[in-house]
């Protein structure tokens, strides 16, 4: 079985979108949308400057993203090597998207699917070379089987000083380029110019420095001076406020039964899940749910995640782990009530903690499959989320009135039917105590994702993007004066608890859609 690949010779390209074009007509790709495009790069001050052209499209990977994050294997690797998909099986998450580090899908606009360069598998079936290839007419872009020693790709592989594109994401992808640019390889490294009127689509407003996405002000060498002149048009955001929105909610459900299972193993109450604290929690977890199926472009296919799941994708491991979550909500709550031995309570409510927990976290590990976005690409996303779900359960069990804390007084049981009052100044009461100990974890967490240096350019320029550029404003205003500064004073200086509460659940709604939005300012070709 041969492995097929493309190579891009540009040293031959110059430039011309026939490929562009000839994919358009043999797929009826849509205007607006491309499966393969053509990237201009320029280097130097007129008069010496020097333009070269590199040809984008999907990579074939063998270790493909893609594939791997797809919840109803709509993308598959054949067993020729070629990544294809099944646009009758997407449900639209556009999780494949966020995945892919070459940016090379799209979202027809036409059938509302994913979609990308299938290397022209229904000519490949009947011995045909892709359109782009025959339409070439200077043979820069060559097909054939990596496999085979003899074919002219192979060649060209071992004989040529060759590059694959960001190696290291180790995708091993299946296409090459033969003589380019370096630059060209690195969106960071070519930043499209303000002032050009073929780049201006491609623009993207980080706010770090306005004719560079260099993290340096010197642009004194050669490589810092590149530039993008001529690209696609720059794609809209691929996850918007429902998906910052959907991370709040379910932390919030999840939160609720962990903080009332803590305070039943500690004695502070009676029931694991008091009837108030299951209601919310059913009603955010609902709200989770509708977000979720909302954002999907084909929302009438979202059963596909359960009836045809794909269990490598996090989207479906976490679909079941919230369905799991939800039915055992009520579970608990009926044992809790009718349920006379404490230690089947115990097991219950410990068992509906852990998975509140796991509702909590899954999300960091479907952002981690996103390899095309760095800064999700952090150890520390998993401990956040689950920090954030402990201090929105404190929050919303304050607001449910779960922590007797007015007057200071609280009721500590004993034994299952025996409980003592307990009297507690107002700084030092158990609810003061809890926000207080929750809002300082997530000032230790925000710290430690921030304040040491990132491991890749690109986590880099999101970093910066939050800190000092395009959402500056809802980090420091949002995530941190509102989220963490004011309820902070408040529990310390005898405050209003709700409110601190309410600000709390505020700053973990605006440090999400910070957290959702930055990583996908900063472009991926």
């Amino acid at each position: 079985m041969p492995k097929f690949g493309f190579a891009i010779d540009n040293r031959a390209c110059i430039g011309c979108h026939a490929c562009t074009v000839a994919c358009k007509s043999e797929h009826e790709v849509p205007i607006g949308v491309n499966r393969t495009w053509v990237k201009y790069i320029e280097k130097g001050e007129f008069p010496n400057t020097k333009r070269s052209f590199n040809v984008q499209r999907c990579n074939h990977c063998v270790d493909a993203p893609c594939v791997e994050i797809c919840p109803v294997t709509s993308l598959y690797i054949r067993p020729d090597g070629i990544v294809d998909f099944d646009n009758e099986r997407c449900i639209g998450c556009k999780a494949c998207m966020q995945a892919c580090p070459y940016d090379a899908l799209y979202l027809d606009p036409d059938t509302l699917t994913a979609a990308k360069c299938n290397y022209c598998t229904h000519r490949v079936d009947q011995g045909i070379e892709p359109a782009c290839v025959v339409v070439c007419p200077v043979e820069a872009i060559v097909s054939g089987d990596l496999d085979d020693p003899t074919s002219k790709i192979s060649l060209l592989d071992l004989g040529q000083r060759v590059q694959y594109p960001k190696v290291e994401k180790n995708t091993k992808p299946k296409l090459f380029y033969v003589g380019g640019e370096t630059a060209a390889l690195d969106p960071a490294a070519a930043p499209p110019r303000e002032d050009y009127l073929w780049s201006a689509g491609a623009a993207v407003t980080l706010g770090v420095n306005k004719k560079s996405l260099s993290l340096a002000d010197d642009e004194s060498n050669e490589e810092a001076r590149a530039r993008r002149v001529y690209d696609q048009k720059k794609k809209p955001v691929i996850w918007g406020w429902m998906v910052s929105a959907y991370i709040t909610t379910k932390a919030i459900a999840a939160g609720i039964p962990i903080i009332t299972f803590i305070m039943f193993a500690l004695g502070i109450t009676q029931s694991p899940l008091p009837l108030s604290a299951a209601i919310a929690s059913v009603l955010c977890l609902g709200i989770t749910g509708y977000l979720l199926v909302a954002d999907l472009t084909q929302p009438k296919r979202f059963l596909y995640v359960l009836l045809r799941p794909q269990w490598n994708s996090w989207l479906v491991r976490g679909a079941y782990i919230i369905t799991a979550f939800g039915l055992g909500i009520p579970v608990v709550w009926i044992t809790g009530n009718y349920v006379a031995n404490y230690g089947v309570k115990f097991g219950f409510a410990l068992v509906l903690a852990l998975f509140a927990m796991a509702t909590a976290g899954y999300t960091a590990l479907l952002f981690a499959q996103a390899r095309g976005r760095d800064y999700w690409q952090s150890p520390l996303l998993i401990v956040s989320m689950v920090v954030d779900a402990l201090a929105a359960g404190v929050a919303a069990c304050l607001l449910l009135g779960l922590m007797n804390w007015l007057g200071g007084t609280m009721m500590v049981f004993t034994a299952p039917n025996e409980s003592v009052q307990v009297s507690a100044g107002t700084h030092t009461d158990p609810a003061r105590i809890a926000i207080g100990i929750a809002l300082i974890l997530l000032v230790l967490v925000q710290l430690a994702e921030l304040l040491p240096q990132h491991q890749t350019k690109n986590a880099e320029l999101t970093a910066h993007a939050i800190v000092r550029g395009e959402f500056a404003g809802w980090f420091w205003i949002g995530a941190v004066a509102i989220g963490l500064a004011v309820p902070l004073g408040l529990v310390l200086f005898g405050g209003s608890l709700k409110l601190a509460a309410v600000l709390l659940l505020i700053g973990i709604a605006a440090k999400n859609h910070v957290l959702v939005q930055a990583p996908q300012r900063v472009p991926l070709s």
